[in-house]
């Protein structure tokens, strides 16, 4: 049910509607959370810094080939001024089977500068100040705000977009309408992880090609009209 069919009919019929809705969208985050209780991201860090690295690269690639890259980089970068002594080209190296690889190192080496000097090597808790960064963007600063610091915030990728607008949850033309959209019905038990849940979904259930509906534990909920049967 969207927003308009919730607001249509006398006050009664909409208080039900939405009430209806409401208990739609608490049962399907019950569910989701029922089947993993401890929601994790997939990328590998050891610390907010390294987390914060992590999504940075993580943008146009796979958490699994960020992995792959970060797996000899951390030990021996993991905080501002290691990044730093390390330097671009050899950063470079280091991740040049990522997307966009020669873009992201020049953001984190500036990155890692602006630590040192603006927030004495620490990771900020901000928004505001996650965001001031080179290559942070609102989902990297949502990402690491969650992860690193336990905020409600829900961090809008592809498949959590794609899954929202499919089921719907909180239908929207951008990703941050969607989150918008989301932190406003999410039952506030559930936000913690909620694009967790959402995200690891999208990847492994409800994907873009040919969702597995059969597998779904949510299929009954869901009002997308074109589910798969096979």
């Amino acid at each position: 049910m969207n927003y308009s069919e919730s607001m249509t009919g006398t006050p009664r019929t909409r208080g039900r509607k939405a009430a209806d809705a409401a208990a739609r969208i608490r049962e399907i985050f019950a569910r989701l959370a029922a089947r993993n209780p401890h929601p994790r991201g997939e990328l590998d860090y050891v610390n907010p810094f390294t987390l914060l690295v992590a999504v940075v690269f993580s943008a146009q690639a796979t958490d699994v080939g960020v992995n792959r890259a970060t797996k000899s980089l951390f030990p021996v970068a993991d905080t501002p001024e290691k990044m730093l002594a390390l330097g671009e080209e050899a950063l470079r190296e280091k991740i040049k089977t990522i997307g966009l690889f020669r873009a992201k190192a020049k953001n984190v080496i500036e990155l890692s500068r602006q630590l040192i000097a603006r927030f004495d090597s620490q990771v900020p808790k901000t928004r505001e100040d996650l965001e001031s960064l080179p290559g942070v963007g609102r989902k990297t600063a949502n990402v690491v705000l969650n992860i690193a610091f336990g905020e409600k915030t829900i961090a809008v990728d592809t498949h959590l977009f794609r899954v929202s607008n499919r089921i719907p949850l909180a239908p929207g033309k951008t990703p941050e309408a969607v989150e918008r959209g989301l932190l406003a019905v999410v039952p506030d038990d559930y936000l913690q992880h909620a694009h967790h849940w959402l995200i690891l979904h999208g990847r492994y259930i409800c994907k873009a090609r040919k969702p597995d509906c059969p597998l779904c534990p949510i299929a009954d909920l869901c009002l997308w009209p074109e589910k798969t049967t096979v």
